[in-house]
């Protein structure tokens, strides 16, 4: 009979998690979409990151925060965190390896979500660059992009090639 060779249980890389921050860390537009859930509610929020919110949505804290634009601004980050807010927790911990799972965000729409190797999550295709990130209830994973539908996707690529 043969014996299998024993396995290590420990992680082979090295990821920080639980680590709480302040809203400046996680950058204005982020902290905009945060304030927009109640507080004493367990949420978790796959934020943009501050460039991500620049690059795909082309909102800059110098100018989309100022009169008329102010109003848009609030429109297109209450619509992100309709397609990026799940109304529970779910740490990547509880993401396992080699297997999808998926949730509701709070506007229905179906968020895919996978774990990698090195412990950073993937939703719809979109790649994290910080997990687990707590802010009192909320549980925040900076994504490297914005988590959209199409319809909206297709409604900024419109603005943007507008304004070029």
């Amino acid at each position: 009979m043969h014996r299998l060779p024993e396995i290590s249980l420990q992680r082979p890389y090295r990821t920080t998690i639980n680590r709480k921050v302040s809203t400046n860390e996680l950058g204005k537009f982020a902290e905009m979409m945060l304030e927009m859930l109640p507080e004493d509610l367990a949420f978790t929020v796959f934020v943009p990151s501050a460039k991500a919110f620049e690059r795909d949505l082309r909102l800059q804290v110098n100018d989309s925060l100022v009169g008329d634009k102010m109003n848009n601004t609030d429109a297109i980050i209450s619509r992100v965190l309709g397609f990026s807010a799940v109304p529970r927790t779910l740490s990547s911990v509880s993401v396992p390896y080699g297997e999808g799972i998926s949730y509701d965000s709070l506007s229905g729409f179906t968020l895919y979500i996978s774990k990698g190797l090195d412990g950073m999550l993937m939703v719809n295709r979109v790649r994290s660059e910080r997990v687990d990130v707590k802010k009192g209830k909320l549980l925040v994973h900076v994504m490297d992009g914005v988590i959209m539908d199409a319809e909206f996707e297709q409604s900024v690529q419109l603005d943007f090639n507008e304004g070029d």
